[in-house]
């Protein structure tokens, strides 16, 4: 196993153990459902926008593998402190990443601790996992309450 394959492992079972921002969110400005009808995983994102653009806060609550909970997990810290337009660019890259068009796809975001998912790609039913959430928060800031995997990638 490489030391990639070993990283990936740890942080995905970290992060599934005990997830970051796994709660309702009392006030929420932002607020989309994720759904992967093929797997049955399912995941409510919450953001807690300011007047300024800036993301003060982030949730998620739902059920899905430990790769999806990872990742909303994970989105969860990754969002908070950006600014609306800099949580799609990190969207994008991370999008990017999953389908495996290089690391953050040309885009201009440093991924952090994000890049243990690139591998993803290579096993193109996880890749849905990992974007979940993500497709979720982009639904989210576009004012779209619910999304589905079946409409991406």
């Amino acid at each position: 196993m490489s030391v990639t394959d070993e990283l990936y492992q740890q942080v995905i079972l970290d992060h599934n153990r005990t997830p970051r921002n796994m709660r309702r969110m009392e006030q929420p400005t932002h607020t989309a459902c994720g759904l992967n009808p093929l797997c049955g995983d399912e995941y409510t994102v919450y953001l807690a926008v300011g007047a300024d653009g800036l993301i003060r806060d982030a949730s998620f609550e739902g059920h899905g593998c430990a790769i999806s909970k990872a990742s909303a997990s994970l989105m969860s810290l990754a969002v908070v402190g950006k600014r609306v337009e800099e949580a799609r660019a990190l969207f994008e890259a991370f999008h990017a990443l999953v389908l495996g068009k290089g690391e953050g796809g040309g885009q201009a975001c440093d991924l952090g601790k994000l890049r243990v998912f690139s591998g993803v790609w290579r096993y193109p039913a996880r890749v849905k996992c990992a974007a979940l959430c993500w497709h979720a928060l982009k639904g989210a800031l576009d004012g779209q309450p619910t999304t589905s995997t079946e409409d991406k990638l």
